[in-house]
């Protein structure tokens, strides 16, 4: 049996109820966040649980646990299920507003599932996108909303893409679920500065790519980006992952580039540092 944990108490899969006038299901207001496990060890923990509370502050959501016990229910919640290698939601709803508009004290719930990370084949080949005029609303926090990147499903598997970059007035911004960075024809590493939610993934690759060419964070035009010598994206699931095609486009060669395969591996190896784990070949 899988564990959950519903506001104060755990409970298998599919056995906790949340009553239907809360503003998750009203409104769709909740926010959330997720990391991965490696050896049943959490990964970057620290940093998702402060972009966590950070988005419930924005929306006005009260989380009814402190940070430090959200923390230790978590530990508890990966000791119960044993999945090693996988993937834990936390999300913070606007609870049981009286007046159906109104965040109120929040539910609190805790899901573990089984993840798989792209493999090596899935990097060399990359992904295909397409772009769409799009901004997110409040992109600095995590919410539950993703009805546009969910309805543009659709239009992707007709065109056999595999996602959507945002922009708007011919700046780029973030997928639905993922942050984009590209390196410029002259070396440099390149990720968009403004209306984005600043993943951690992003985060931690901003903080050791100095060592291994100039990074900076700055507006990317549409026509800039389809120039790049080479374009990725970072996300929890995706860790880094090549982008080929924008638009029909191809990107340096269409394949994996050097400088992303060496980040990618730099990464892995931040991974197994945090974790004590050992190298995956995926």
């Amino acid at each position: 049996m899988r564990w959950t944990f519903v506001n104060n108490d755990f409970a298998g899969e599919g056995r906790s109820v949340i009553q239907t006038n809360d503003l998750a299901i009203q409104r769709g207001y909740a926010v959330f966040d997720y990391f991965r496990t490696i050896n049943n060890q959490p990964l970057f923990l620290d940093d998702y649980l402060d972009r966590f509370f950070n988005s419930a502050k924005e929306l006005s959501i009260s989380i009814p646990h402190p940070q430090a016990a959200v923390k230790e229910i978590i530990s508890q919640l990966i000791k119960k299920n044993n999945i090693p290698q996988s993937g834990i939601r936390m999300i913070a709803t606007g609870g049981y507003a009286p007046d159906n508009y109104t965040p109120v004290q929040g539910n609190f719930i805790l899901q573990q599932q089984p993840l798989a990370l792209p493999d090596s084949i899935q990097f060399e080949q990359g992904i295909k996108i397409m772009t769409y005029a799009y901004q997110r609303d409040l992109p600095a926090v995590k919410s539950t909303n993703y009805v546009m990147g969910i309805w543009l499903q659709k239009r992707l598997k007709e065109k056999g893409l595999d996602d959507v970059l945002y922009f708007q007035n011919n700046i780029i911004s973030e997928f639905p679920r993922a942050n984009i960075f590209m390196v410029t024809p002259q070396g440099q590493l390149v990720t968009p500065a403004h209306n984005i939610l600043a993943g951690v993934t992003r985060k931690k690759t901003l903080a050791f790519a100095g060592g291994i060419l100039p990074a900076e964070t700055r507006d990317i035009s549409l026509t800039e980006l389809k120039q790049a010598a080479e374009v990725f994206m970072t996300s929890t699931t995706k860790r880094i992952l090549p982008v080929t095609e924008i638009d029909g486009i191809r990107i340096g060669n269409g394949k994996a580039g050097a400088l992303t395969r060496q980040l990618r591996e730099q990464f892995i190896r931040l991974g197994e540092s945090v974790t004590g784990s050992a190298h995956s070949p995926s």
